[in-house]
């Protein structure tokens, strides 16, 4: 599928699960994605301000390494990078509570 303009989060969704079609770049996602939210949280919390670059370094560091080596497509993020960012933890979320089999299933035939 190719990247294209979208009206919405809702039609931007099914473009987003295309492009995160491999357990292994969905979990470097999850790894990424938690790492860096539990890091900006810490640097906050310790007030450790010229930290701040490092999450995204490591967040966006493990998404790009499955789509540039395990999906071998160009991040969503580049033309979407606020829907992009929405999906990542649509995703995550989906993951963390058991149901993104299931709307992986759901979505199949818009895929």
């Amino acid at each position: 599928m190719t990247q294209r303009e979208f009206r919405s989060f809702a039609d931007f969704w099914p473009f987003y699960l295309a492009e995160h079609s491999r357990p292994a770049t969905r979990t470097l996602h999850a790894v990424g994605t938690i790492a860096s939210t539990v890091l900006i949280i810490a640097l906050i919390v310790e007030r450790e301000w010229i930290w701040l670059p490092l999450p995204l370094v490591i967040g966006y560091g493990c998404a790009w390494i499955g789509h540039f080596f395990v999906e071998h497509n160009r991040p969503a993020t580049f033309q979407h990078p606020l829907w992009s960012f929405m999906g990542d933890y649509k995703m995550l979320a989906l993951m963390l509570t058991g149901r993104l089999n299931e709307e992986l299933a759901r979505r199949a035939n818009t895929l």
